[in-house]
């Protein structure tokens, strides 16, 4: 027999060098595409325009595609879920410091409360 049996595409898969691969239901695969990453010579001078997206500026300096996993990008991980980019402990430090603000605030509104009170019943 020369060649496979008909196949029907069951899914996709994405390697760490961004390979898109069509993975088929008679056990065969085929690279589909190619996912590129894009570096900029100063990210910090991209222009956000909201929702987590960003447009480069002459700033930031022209896009610099490239291969995942090439000179300073990183690779692909199909299928992960990122980290929490947010530091726990800072926030339930800022949380307690905060907490302890309002209760000195609570506490010198009641102080005053008790204060014009005095000065009422002098009368």
């Amino acid at each position: 027999q020369d060649g496979f049996t008909t196949g029907k595409l069951s899914g996709l898969s994405v390697s760490a060098d961004g390979t898109v691969l069509g993975n088929f239901s008679n056990g065969q695969s085929r690279v589909m595409g190619q996912v590129y990453l894009v570096s900029f010579q100063n990210p910090n001078g991209l222009k956000s325009i909201g929702g987590n997206q960003w447009v480069s500026t002459s700033d930031s300096g022209p896009e610099q595609p490239n291969a995942p996993g090439t000179g300073v990008l990183g690779v692909i991980q199909s299928g992960a879920l990122e980290d929490s980019n947010v530091d726990l402990t800072a926030e339930l430090v800022n949380m307690i410091t905060q907490q302890r603000a309002y209760q000195a605030n609570a506490q010198s509104i009641k102080t005053e409360d008790q204060v014009l009170q005095t000065l009422v019943n002098l009368r």
